[in-house]
This record gives structure tokens, C-alpha cells and sequence, in this order.
């Protein structure tokens, strides 16, 4: 029994769910037998998962840009979802240094949009607010980052992830007192990575893309360190705090950090090295070139520190670093180079190996 069975028969309400993370917690929910509600202004690739995998048919299809109020409003106040997983965003680093006032209003008041409407809830309902690791002001230093350091950033989207996590507490303190009937709690991951991510500016989506054409992928930062995690854990981290919270309303207010096993802190140049082998490159250090000194300002060393997630949920990640970088490179090279294959039965034969892995080690919420 996953996530005690809390899913099953409820009606979820996920914002941003066309996109990559958005249509693998519609899948993951889908699978725990929950009635999935979505709302997304648009699908935001070509090629998509959303569209490869059909997920608009596991789900009511919402499309509305969430700094739409009124209309946002409305549909919050019609559905009266049991859950909701906030994760619209405008989620490219790079996007936000051309797009700057688009990055600051949909990251930071698309959440004020989203709490607004369900301050007016007379229903019981629990909330998951998914922000960034991005919120913290990363002073480049080499151990993880707590939920109690300081919040901001040098660039645009660092600013928008923070000022999102401000307006959800000051939201929390102002107006979810009182007995009221909704319960939140804010997430934070970064550097997330699976089949099914097409996003510019994101590196594995870059290599495939590249990869694809038989060209070399270009690397801004090689030996910048980032902690890879699969896209399946941190989804399945809010999904453990989303039926926690249900359940112990003490957890109403706090944010909690989801990070991969600490091993997993590898730079670019490897994972690339790494995907390239299971691409099929028979020289994975020939499969990039490396552009230096390009305007765009990048963190080199950025992780988060997760004891509160295991001392307070008991939750920890599943995967190791091989495991991770196998799911991702053989889902791409699946999908590139087995035309044939179903991609959705196949998407479920590696949610089935993350489920049957975590309970194998008896996670905490597989038990």
C-alpha cells in the first residue's frame, strides 16, 4: 500500500500538469487511483510527454494561464479538490534573463492566484506548493542547504522561487489560522531529470536533441556540480508529504527540501559521459564540446540538505546515481530508437521498478 492508500478516490488538482514533471505526477497519481484534475495554460513542447504518452485522456483537461484569477477562481471553486500540487511555473533559468517580468508574475503571483483561491475554501483540502532549490541565495557553499537559510537570489528566477516561498507563508500566517480547512506545506528539489523532459536549456534534454541529429551536445558549465535526482523522487517526496499532512496537521506551514542520496552530486561532464554510453556513443567523451564564458549566470555548486524530510517524514531517496542516469538514458534511447514501442507501457514499467525498489527498502511510505 503506497502513500496509505490516500489517493486512492480523491480528486487531485494539479496546476502545470502538461509538463514534464506535471504529466509524470499525473501518471503517478493516475496509477494510485486518484481523479486527476489539471490546469496549464498550454503544452510548453515539441516534442512532450503530455502528448507522447496521450495524458490528456488520464485526466480532466483545464487549459488556463493561472494568472488568469477569475477564471482560475472558478475552476478551483467548481472542482473542490481534495488535494492540490501547485507546480505551473515558467521553470528555465535562461528564460527568465529574456523573459523577466513573465518569470517574476507567473512564479510568484500564479502562486498568490493559486492561495487566494483556495483562502475561500469551505472544504477540507490538503495543498503541496512546489517552488525550487533555486530560492535559497546560494553563496556557493559545500554542504547542503537548509529549509532555515536564507531565502533570495542574484538572478531573476532565483528571485521568483523566493518571493514565491515568501508570499506562501505570509499567505499561511495571514489567512490558513484558525481552524481553516485547507492545510499547505511548500517543496523544494532541483535538477530534476527523466524520460520526457524536451525543455530548452536543460541539459539531458539538450543531449537527446543533439544526440538525435548525430551532433555533439554543447556544454556551458562541464564541471559545475549538480544533484541529479530522478523525476520520480521528488514527485513521489510531495506525494509523501501530501498524504502526511493529511493526516497530521501539525506539518500546516512548514516547507521541506527533496534532494537525491548525497553520492549523487556529479558534475555535468558526467552525466553527460554517463547518458552518452547508454545513447549507445562509443566514445561518450566525443559526444560534447564546451562553450565558455557565455552571458548567463549559473550556480556552481548547489544542494540541498533533507534531514528535516527524513527526521520529520521519514523520507529518504530511492535511487542511487547508476540506477538514475539507467532510467533516464534508456527511456530516451527507447523512445529515439525503438520506434514501436509503446512509450506509455513503458513509462509504467519504470514507475513499477521505482515502487518495487522503494519497497524493497521498505521506505518509509510504501509501508
Amino acid at each position: 500500500m503506497l502513500f496509505k492508500d490516500v489517493y486512492r478516490g480523491k480528486k487531485v488538482l494539479v496546476t502545470g500538469h502538461t509538463g514534464f514533471k506535471g504529466s509524470w505526477l499525473v501518471l503517478l497519481l493516475k496509477k494510485l487511483g486518484a481523479h486527476v484534475v489539471g490546469v496549464s495554460d498550454c503544452v510548453p513542447t515539441t516534442p512532450s510527454m503530455f502528448e507522447a504518452l496521450k495524458i490528456n485522456e488520464l485526466c480532466k483537461d483545464y487549459r488556463l494561464d493561472i494568472l488568469n484569477y477569475p477564471e482560475l477562481n472558478i475552476i478551483f471553486q467548481n472542482e473542490k479538490p481534495d488535494f492540490i500540487f501547485h507546480m505551473a511555473a515558467q521553470p528555465i533559468v535562461a528564460t527568465s534573463q529574456s523573459e523577466p517580468l513573465r518569470t517574476l508574475s507567473v512564479n510568484a503571483m500564479g502562486t498568490a492566484h493559486v492561495l487566494e483561491a483556495m483562502r475561500s475554501f469551505k472544504h477540507a483540502c490538503t495543498g503541496v506548493v512546489i517552488t525550487s532549490d533555486k530560492c535559497y541565495e546560494n553563496v556557493e557553499w559545500e554542504w547542503g542547504y537548509k529549509e532555515t537559510d536564507a531565502l533570495g537570489g542574484k538572478d531573476i528566477y532565483s528571485a521568483s522561487k523566493a518571493a514565491a516561498e515568501h508570499i506562501f507563508h505570509s499567505y499561511v500566517r495571514t489567512f490558513f489560522v484558525n481552524n481553516h480547512p485547507v492545510k499547505l506545506c511548500s517543496a523544494r528539489a532541483g535538477n530534476v531529470i527523466g524520460g520526457g523532459d524536451w525543455a530548452q536549456y536543460r541539459i539531458v534534454a539538450d543531449m537527446v536533441r543533439s544526440w538525435s541529429e548525430d551532433k555533439t551536445v554543447v556544454l556551458r558549465s562541464p564541471n559545475s556540480t549538480r544533484p541529479w535526482q530522478h523525476v520520480m523522487e521528488p514527485l513521489c517526496g510531495y506525494l509523501h508529504l501530501g498524504a502526511e499532512l493529511y493526516a497530521r496537521e501539525k506539518l500546516h506551514g512548514e516547507s521541506f527540501n527533496f534532494g537525491p542520496r548525497a553520492e549523487q552530486n556529479k558534475t555535468v561532464k558526467d552525466i553527460c559521459e554517463n547518458l552518452a554510453r547508454i545513447w549507445g556513443h562509443k566514445n561518450p567523451s566525443g559526444s560534447y564540446s564546451v562553450v565558455e564564458n557565455l552571458n548567463l549566470k549559473e550556480a556552481g555548486l548547489l544542494k540541498l540538505n533533507c534531514d528535516k524530510a527524513l527526521f520529520h517524514l521519514g523520507w529518504q531517496a530511492t535511487l542511487n546515481y547508476q540506477e538514475t542516469a539507467q532510467l533516464v538514458g534508456e527511456w530516451y534511447a527507447t523512445y529515439y530508437q525503438k520506434k514501436e514501442t509503446n512509450m506509455m507501457d513503458y513509462t509504467d514499467k519504470q514507475i513499477n521498478f521505482y515502487f518495487d525498489s522503494a519497497k524493497k527498502q521498505n521506505l518509509t511510505w510504501t509501508v
